[in-house]
């Protein structure tokens, strides 16, 4: 049977690889990081509180005085080319993209703001796309994150009358590759430094003890990173989590607790590093960069460094290499 001759164009048989990360607002003002906090703390899987009890502190409270000290923040990390964090992630697409060539159509997208999860899977499905793995940068799993973005995927898939298949890249917290990459990149920066540190930092992003209780895995996920990585390097880590929010209970210890601890206790030189981020960010750059920094020195500390993230460093990409291209078999 013939093609009707006003037939669409169909494109066919290609697989696609979507690297999917958390968000950035598109500028570092108030009105663009207030649009993106609306749609980030509007995520039911980040905050675990019924909306009738929420909505009226977000729009009344939060969004009327949070996003003048975020757009702050964000101003003190902002590059030419944009936020760090969309900035590594459209760099570590780039870099796949030049390892896989035809083979694979490689994209980016932001959980929250710009490029979207569904404007980008749908992009790729006009490009032909038939099988994408989806792979969320979030080595330790957490509903907060890792299934935020499954969920965002799935709602996108619901809209399309032809779905591609779909594979999700899994947690990866454990995964010996992941642990010989962070090994690699803290052990080389450690040995930059012009000073040996007291104490080296493992800060993860904190999450309320709450989702613990509830079952979330992402605590026990940074613990087992941690005492992995720890034993690879044979050395001791402290494990800390970060950007606390709200007045419930978080996991502890909070980080810039225990770098003002560790200043009064006379451990003048530290390093600090996030193993649970892929990319610098603002609560590397800013938090722990910035802030952390000014905390640690207040409090008697001296010498302070931050490890960067693995971000699109030949490390970082070896490890997003090996852990798509064991996802991708079977499809190329």
């Amino acid at each position: 049977m013939q093609k009707p001759d006003q037939h669409p164009e169909v494109k066919t048989g290609k697989t696609g690889l979507l690297l999917v990360n958390l968000g950035t607002p598109d500028a570092p003002d108030r009105k663009a990081v207030k649009r993106y906090l609306k749609e980030f703390l509007s995520d039911k899987r980040v905050v675990e509180i019924p909306d009738i009890l929420w909505q009226p502190i977000l729009r009344g409270i939060i969004l009327n005085t949070r996003p003048k000290k975020s757009a702050h923040a964000y101003s003190l990390i902002w590059t030419d080319e944009g936020s760090p964090l969309a900035v590594y992630t459209r760099r570590q697409a780039e870099a796949l993209a030049e390892i896989y060539g035809d083979s694979v159509h490689i994209d980016w997208a932001m959980r929250y703001g710009n490029p979207g999860i569904s404007s980008r899977l749908q992009a790729m499905k006009d490009a032909g796309c038939e099988r994408i793995l989806v792979a969320p940068l979030y080595p330790q799993y957490s509903g907060a994150t890792t299934a935020s973005v499954h969920d965002a995927v799935f709602d996108a898939l619901k809209t399309m009358r032809w779905q591609p298949a779909i594979r999700m890249l899994p947690p990866y917290h454990d995964d010996t590759a992941y642990i010989d990459a962070l090994k690699s990149s803290v052990e080389a920066a450690l040995g930059a430094l012009d000073f040996v540190p007291d104490a080296v930092i493992a800060s993860f992003h904190g999450m309320p003890k709450r989702t613990l209780e509830l079952g979330d895995p992402y605590h026990c996920h940074c613990q087992k990173t941690a005492r992995l990585l720890s034993q690879a390097m044979g050395r001791e880590l402290i494990i800390t989590f970060q950007s606390r929010f709200g007045p419930a209970k978080w996991l502890e210890p909070a980080t810039d607790m225990m770098l003002e601890k560790l200043a009064q206790e006379g451990k003048k030189k530290v390093a600090v590093f996030a193993p649970g981020f892929s990319s610098d960010c603002l609560e590397t750059c800013e938090e722990l960069g910035i802030r952390g920094k000014e905390d640690f020195e207040a409090a008697g500390g001296e010498h302070f460094a931050l490890i960067p993230c693995l971000n699109d460093s030949d490390i970082g990409i070896n490890l997003l290499d090996t852990l798509v291209r064991r996802e991708l078999s079977g499809w190329i």
